[in-house]
């Protein structure tokens, strides 16, 4: 996964031919003008929304073919709108079932998060043909949101146990989400900056990147403990943790990240986010949209987590619960 994001951003800085004035032979490779992501953004953005729903559309008929397709639960509810949303295939694969192609799996990282960055990149373009400088502010973000999506490229294994993969379908939800919600919504913070940069002090930037830092820290260090403990439990690194073993066999971290709360993850994922808004001041509420958002998704995905351990672990779950009593914030929430 990482590996594609290093070969986009190198395309990008040296991709772009140039040819000699009969315009037959390529004379040497630039780097693209990316300022006109900023000047079709809304095209792109809507050109974005179509293609998400023609996708949709696709896999909504194409999960109705012959031979066995293996239908995720939450896209065969007997409503064909929700199925729609939802999407009724789990892991549909259009090259064929014995191809390791998952197309799912593929739109949950490479396109949406790329070209997040992509777009990030062309904010911070355009601020610097306008005005001939780049902001700390905008620096800060594109650098911070970059390290996200290069972190999550990287762990690109990790997504194989999450949720959108495991559970969901992938339908209309998963297909703007990934293609149009996350590279258009997400690049909110660099767009407001390219002529509104606040002009923060120095401190108080870095006191913003220390916040990333610490919900990086947070973030990944819980995830990848857990990452560890499911793959390789006698591992020194986490064979000291202590868990609670389930009747269904499971073993449910109680110690380490996941002793001090059960989405621990989640809150250093929101403090990452929030340190992107905070970037852009406070004249506008509009760079908060992202935080206010993200914070309705991650405690919705929280309950509906919790709803789903609970019809699978039973009392099992009640007794985690009591052993991990607080959510997101130790002693607090």
């Amino acid at each position: 996964g990482h590996l594609a994001f290093w070969v986009t951003l190198l395309v990008l800085c040296h991709g772009m031919p140039e040819f000699e004035l009969q315009g037959r032979e390529i004379t040497s490779l630039s780097s693209f003008r990316l300022s006109v992501l900023y000047d079709r953004y809304v095209e792109l953005a809507f050109a974005a929304c179509i293609i998400s729903t023609i996708l949709s559309l696709l896999l909504y008929t194409f999960s109705f073919r012959k031979g066995e397709v293996l239908i995720a639960k939450p896209g065969n509810s007997g409503n064909v709108a929700y199925n729609f949303f939802m999407g009724r295939e789990l892991n549909p694969r259009p090259l064929g079932q014995r191809s390791t192609f998952d197309l799912k799996f593929f739109c949950e990282l490479r396109p949406g998060l790329i070209g997040w960055v992509i777009l990030n990149l062309g904010m911070l373009s355009k601020q610097a043909e306008k005005y001939a400088y780049v902001s700390p502010e905008m620096v800060s973000v594109v650098f911070c949101q970059g390290m996200y999506v290069w972190d999550a490229l990287f762990h690109e294994k990790s997504v194989l146990t999450t949720m959108d993969i495991t559970t969901d379908g992938f339908g209309y939800m998963l297909a703007f989400g990934d293609l149009a919600w996350v590279p258009f919504v997400y690049t909110l913070q660099t767009r407001y900056l390219v002529d509104r940069s606040p002009g923060l002090p120095l401190w108080y930037v870095a006191f913003l990147l220390m916040l990333h830092f610490l919900g990086y820290a947070l973030f990944r260090g819980s995830n990848s403990q857990k990452d560890k403990f499911r793959t390789d439990p006698d591992s020194l690194e986490v064979a000291h943790l202590e868990y609670l073993q389930t009747k269904r066999g499971t073993k449910l971290l109680i110690s380490g990240y996941w002793g001090a709360a059960r989405k621990i993850n989640y809150t250093g994922d929101y403090l990452m986010s929030l340190s992107w808004c905070l970037f852009c001041g406070f004249n506008s509420p509009v760079p908060y949209f992202y935080a206010l958002y993200f914070l309705v998704l991650l405690v919705h995905r929280a309950s509906r987590d919790d709803h789903i351990c609970s019809e699978k672990y039973g009392e099992d779950w009640k007794e985690y619960k009591r052993k991990v009593p607080y959510m997101f914030i130790p002693k607090l929430v």
